[in-house]
């Protein structure tokens, strides 16, 4: 288990994270996602121990990372820029990683490269962006380690391979219970492999949940209701936003869908239903609740 207690980076005068309070549970998939600036790299980088945090703890089962050999063992750190030896070649990163993780798996590494059509004995420096990403993410599946740190892992590579590293995730997960935490701004890539979501904004953490619990409390209704009745007067309703198109309106409600829906029933509305909120849109719901509204930034 990874837990961070009271962790706060700061950079001159801007602080980047700000006294965060979170638990990874083993075996999950934990979706950091966050607003640009947010602080999900530089959270990462202190969990991979490559940033010392000025306050507060990081810790893998109570083991405190930074400048620990042993803990490090057990995670491998996927950044979003991609760092390799200077005219390395994949098996030349695949010695060095047999080096520094002892649960390398280099028959595996062969059989991954091959499958994605990666030509192992090549400089890295001629790849492109995405076939870089790829030969990381290789690596770090390769490593054994019990948790993989994914900064913007997806970003760069083909739907194709998106899917392929989704199930490679998956399989690991099930075989060795591999932990992944994935940072990204592509809330829809993590729609659909994320079982727990950490929610960044300002350095700060707005909520950490498991994602069916986020959206059973988050809903969407739409509905026509009477003539003269407004959003407002309806009573029990945790009203986030309201949006208009003649007579119907779209309401953002928190709340228990059971009592969003006893609500709804008993104001007699012309019309009314319930959908679920994607991620991305209960992101935007979150987010504009503390003042990051959209139509603020475009008007």
């Amino acid at each position: 288990m990874i837990e961070a207690k009271n962790l706060t980076k700061r950079f001159d005068d801007i602080v980047a994270v700000d006294h965060i309070d979170a638990t990874i549970r083993d075996g999950s998939v934990f979706g950091l996602i966050g607003t640009n600036g947010a602080g999900k790299s530089t959270f990462l980088r202190m969990a991979a121990g490559v940033l010392k945090p000025d306050e507060g703890t990081i810790t893998i089962d109570g083991s405190n990372v930074y400048e620990n050999e042993e803990a490090k063992q057990r995670f491998f750190y996927i950044s979003d820029d991609q760092y390799f030896f200077g005219n390395a070649t994949p098996v030349d990163m695949m010695q060095y990683y047999r080096i520094a993780y002892p649960k390398f798996d280099s028959g595996r590494f062969h059989s991954l490269m091959k499958s994605f059509g990666l030509d192992e004995k090549r400089k890295i420096n001629t790849f492109s962006k995405g076939m870089k990403k790829q030969v990381s993410v290789i690596c770090g599946i390769c490593a054994g380690t019990d948790y993989l740190f994914c900064d913007e892992t997806f970003d760069g590579l083909d739907p194709v391979m998106r899917q392929a590293v989704k199930s490679i995730f998956a399989n690991d997960m099930e075989e060795r219970h591999l932990t992944p935490i994935i940072a990204s701004h592509n809330l829809r890539e993590l729609e659909d492999i994320c079982d727990h979501v950490g929610l960044l904004h300002k350095g700060g953490i707005l909520l950490s949940k498991e994602l069916d619990e986020m959206k059973m409390n988050i809903h969407k209704v739409q509905c026509v209701l009477q003539p003269g009745v407004e959003p407002e007067q309806l009573p029990g309703l945790d009203i986030l936003k309201v949006e208009r198109r003649g007579k119907l309106m779209t309401l953002t409600v928190r709340g228990d869908l059971s009592l969003v829906e006893y609500c709804m029933q008993h104001a007699n509305p012309v019309f009314y239903e319930t959908i679920p909120l994607s991620l991305e849109e209960i992101f935007i719901s979150e987010t504009e609740v503390v003042g990051y509204d959209i139509k603020k930034l475009i008007f």
